[in-house]
């Protein structure tokens, strides 16, 4: 192409081995491009000038190392099961939330089965969870330079908590604040002297970073199941009434959530942080 001869005047200075021939040529090229504006070699320059620039897409590879980028797409609530963000997504803002993990045993979710069954028959449709745990803290956002200073500052407030048990064993109804969604929970009986503890030190935390603390009297929970929208309405008296004597009459007796509070979790976006509370 004539662009590689751009700079023949120099190349003819150092190259003392380059033949006449070569050089009258280079020097041709060189007189037609300075010359001759109209040539198609300097319209074709100028159109690639003028060109836009297109953003060639990422490979899959790449995004996928990122999962924490949503696409657009999957802001589609029929994606989720009908569930809507409780705020909208942008880049580099991770959704974050502390919370004591329950590994549920066999006999719950026996359980679960038949409350679910049994919710149904009164016209309200829940899906179980697809994990189960009791949340410390509200879900905040955390941009990604925050991540690590505010683990480290959980881990620093949570350095002298100790392990404890905590039982539930009564349903409530619960509605977050948007009414989107709509959760049946289990309820804590023994232990919120020591979950309240434990708040206090998370939202020392959320204090230093200007998050939201958590509710002034809260009802810790274990979320069971969900569904889009509110159908508290639905749930009524009678139906929570019908449910929790499966709760109390099954099997052997009255069926009691366990729940080892040996270690405190925290999710954000698609990692998860764990704080082992002192034995």
């Amino acid at each position: 192409m004539l662009v590689g001869y751009s700079s023949s005047s120099e190349e003819e200075s150092e190259e003392a081995s380059a033949t006449d021939e070569n050089r009258s040529f280079s020097r041709k090229c060189q007189e037609e491009e300075e010359g001759n504006h109209g040539s198609p070699a300097r319209k074709k320059h100028k159109i690639e000038e003028q060109a836009p620039k297109t953003r060639l897409p990422l490979p899959v590879c790449l995004l996928a190392m990122f999962p924490d980028e949503v696409a657009a797409e999957t802001e589609d609530s029929s994606l989720h099961g009908g569930r809507i963000r409780s705020f909208k997504h942008e880049r580099g803002n991770w959704a974050s939330y502390v919370y004591l993990p329950y590994h549920p045993e066999e006999d719950f979710r026996e359980l679960l089965d038949e409350l679910l069954l049994f919710a149904n028959a009164h016209g309200a449709v829940l899906t179980p969870q697809e994990e189960f745990h009791l949340s410390l803290s509200q879900t905040v956002v955390l941009r990604h330079h925050w991540i690590q200073p505010f683990t480290q500052s959980l881990k620093a407030g949570l350095m002298h908590s100790k392990r404890f048990l905590c039982t539930a064993g009564r349903l409530r109804v619960y509605c977050n604040a948007e009414r989107t969604r709509t959760f049946l929970g289990m309820e804590v009986c023994t232990g919120h002297a020591q979950l309240l503890d434990l708040v206090h030190d998370v939202d020392k935390t959320m204090t230093e970073f200007h998050l939201d603390t958590f509710y002034k009297d809260p009802s810790f929970h274990v979320s069971l199941a969900w569904c889009a929208g509110d159908v508290t309405g639905q749930m009524k008296e009678e139906c929570i009434q019908g449910m929790q004597s499966l709760v109390d009459n099954h099997e052997e007796g009255p069926f009691v959530l366990q729940l080892d509070c040996e270690e405190l979790r925290c999710r954000t976006g698609n990692k998860t942080f764990r704080f082992p509370l002192k034995p």
